[in-house]
């Protein structure tokens, strides 16, 4: 029997038992935490869709996406984090630095001062002791472990970490939550493909497809970090869709696309020539892209100010209100 196949009835059924279950609607919509994003999405991201994040190299791509799944576990949801470029000690460290960050601001210790706390030649003690002289340091830890249990992270190699792997490690997390969880992969173009000698872009698709299905068959929301092409990170040029690399199935399988950018690099010039003190601002600034949206509006650019030393970006964004452009002539 094709377990594939079923009538708009079974459909209509199982959507009606939802709906009386009262669960369906809040299920699907996986809030982000950047409440303007999420307003531009209609509440968030949603089960069974492929969300892709891309953005020059050093923007903070896999800090948005950890962030992200920080939101997501903190609601009481499960969480995977496929890291194919940093070890979960890294990740460690960095959500502590985030939670330190939300909860004392600029004055909390950064990443590079909670690293050098946790490294082992440092000082004799646990976590707490180590921590104990820091701005917000123990509050922090004791954040991180209230949603520990459901943040799992997978340490991801382009060599053994294959589709199949994700998913067999996706059924385990599955298993033990009780629930599909939220999926994030950082990053896409490193995930092993089964034949190794598929040329880039036929890995790609293949890598891209599967992720899709994976979405649609579990019902739950999959969000991939994606690299851009080396035109697309030039300095002075915006990236765009069309600067993911490896394949134009990226833009055509996601049903959202979102896609990161310096504000000093994308904002008009004129807005740098008239008050040369906006450079500064600018730079403070990152503009996250609305480039596709399957469920509603698109080509909408939203700001939020970087706070990279606390692994974090400030999560009360706004719309952009500057003249952005593909290409600028720096003004320095």
């Amino acid at each position: 029997m094709d377990f594939s196949l079923q009538s708009l009835t079974g459909v209509l059924d199982q959507t009606e038992a939802r709906l009386y279950a009262g669960s369906h609607a809040a299920t699907r919509v996986w809030p982000t935490g950047f409440g303007v994003l999420d307003k531009t999405l209609a509440g968030g991201l949603r089960s069974g869709e492929l969300i892709l994040l891309s953005g020059p190299q050093g923007l903070g791509k896999t800090t948005w996406a950890l962030q992200v799944a920080r939101n997501v576990a903190q609601s009481g949801r499960p969480v995977v984090f496929f890291s194919f470029e940093h070890d979960q000690q890294t990740l460690l460290e960095r959500l502590i630095a985030l939670e330190a960050g939300e909860l004392r601001g600029v004055e909390a210790p950064g990443i590079h001062r909670i690293r050098q706390y946790l490294e082992a030649g440092y000082s004799q003690g646990s976590l707490v002791d180590r921590l104990r002289g820091t701005n917000g340091g123990i509050e922090a830890l004791e954040n991180v472990q209230k949603y520990a249990d459901r943040f799992v992270l997978h340490r991801s190699t382009g060599t053994s970490t294959s589709l199949d792997v994700i998913r067999e490690a996706v059924d385990e997390v599955r298993e033990a939550a009780g629930q599909w969880p939220f999926i994030v992969v950082d990053y896409l173009q490193k995930v092993r493909a089964v034949d190794g000698s598929l040329a880039e872009e036929e890995r790609i698709t293949g890598v891209v497809e599967g992720l899709k299905d994976l979405a649609l068959d579990l019902d739950t929301p999959v969000l991939a970090v994606a690299a851009a092409d080396k035109a697309g990170i030039t300095e002075g040029r915006r990236i765009r869709v069309s600067n993911l690399r490896g394949s134009s199935a990226l833009a055509y399988e996601a049903d959202t696309v979102l896609i990161l950018n310096n504000k000093y690099d994308v904002v008009a010039r004129h807005h740098l020539v008239y008050d040369v003190g906006n450079a500064e601002r600018y730079r403070q600034w990152a503009v996250l892209s609305v480039e596709k949206n399957r469920n509603g509006k698109d080509k909408i650019d939203l700001e939020f100010r970087k706070r990279f030393e606390q692994s974090r970006f400030e999560s009360s964004g706004r719309k952009v209100t500057e003249q952005l452009v593909d290409d600028r002539l720096f003004v320095d």
